[in-house]
């Protein structure tokens, strides 16, 4: 699959869905997306919703979770998964975060739709309120890729050359909040050990549509102010996953190869006493001299 044709826009998706099967997945809640949707969508709220561990045990499960629910969906490794939310600033990436999971079990071909459900109206496309009953599938059983990091992985990470990409809202950042959820929702506030941050709105821009993602130039200058660059060996992680699913999807399509996700994130990291966190104000650390080109 051509990361680059990952995604995609709303008269390309109107085109793709007259000319080859597509199951098309809205991540929004169920009272938004009975307002209105794109017609034919399905609802899958859990794409969003859903908390993993990265234990052996809960990595099993979550494969078994999605595998079920997609199945159900529709899809069976012969369609196209669309994946859309109400506007890529707004659902905290919920619609990457299907584009990250699908892509972690294999499958062959995922969109995410960019600018979402707005550019899509913005678009002056037909919106529909009538909910379809989807015709279930058999998720296919298929390789999965190597995208997925465990809790021993980072650990294992810290210290060393790996960048730790932290792109959470800056809230989380500096400590002042545990999550999204609320201030307290996880038990201690901080970040990884060593970490960097680009908060993951910065890999998007407005447009007449609503916010689209940037160009792959532009994500690569965003990096590079970070000191992150395209052969750097790169972790992200969030809250639970979506945003850093969102940013996932921004690197990669930029050209960033060797990029891996901390699914469980935050919200598993802080529960674990045992692990070392950094608490309050991140302080200036020293930067090498920029060679000058003569």
């Amino acid at each position: 699959m051509s990361i680059e044709a990952t995604l995609i826009a709303p008269a390309q998706l109107q085109a793709l869905m007259s000319s080859e099967p597509v199951v098309l997945i809205d991540t929004r809640d169920a009272d938004t997306f009975a307002a209105g949707h794109i017609p034919g969508a399905v609802n899958l709220r859990e794409v969003f919703t859903f908390l993993a561990t990265s234990t052996p045990e809960g990595l099993m499960e979550l494969k078994a979770t999605f595998a079920d629910a997609l199945g159900k969906a529709g899809l069976s490794g012969a369609e196209t998964a669309v994946f859309y939310e109400d506007a890529m600033n707004s659902g905290y990436g919920q619609s990457c975060r299907g584009y990250y999971l699908l892509t972690w079990l294999g499958y062959p071909k995922i969109k995410v739709l960019n600018g979402g459900f707005s550019a899509w109206k913005a678009s002056g496309l037909p919106v529909s309120t009538e909910a379809i009953t989807p015709v279930p599938a058999t998720f296919p059983e298929l390789p999965m890729t190597d995208v997925m990091l465990t809790q021993e992985d980072v650990k294992a990470a810290l210290g060393t050359d790996t960048v730790l990409l932290d792109v959470r809202d800056v809230d989380e950042w500096i400590g002042d909040s545990s999550s999204p959820y609320g201030k307290d929702f996880a038990p201690r506030k901080g970040r990884l050990p060593g970490a960097r941050w680009v908060e993951w709105y910065r890999f998007m821009k407005p447009s007449p549509q609503g916010p689209v993602f940037k160009t792959p130039d532009e994500v690569r200058a965003e990096c590079a102010t970070a000191g992150i660059g395209t052969d750097d060996t790169i972790y992200l992680y969030c809250f639970k996953g979506a945003r850093a699913s969102n940013t996932f999807l921004a690197l990669k399509q930029a050209g960033f190869s060797d990029v891996r996700m901390y699914f469980g994130s935050w919200n598993e990291w802080s529960r674990n006493e045992s692990l070392p966190i950094e608490t309050g104000l991140p302080v200036k650390t020293s930067r090498p001299a920029l060679a000058l080109a003569a």
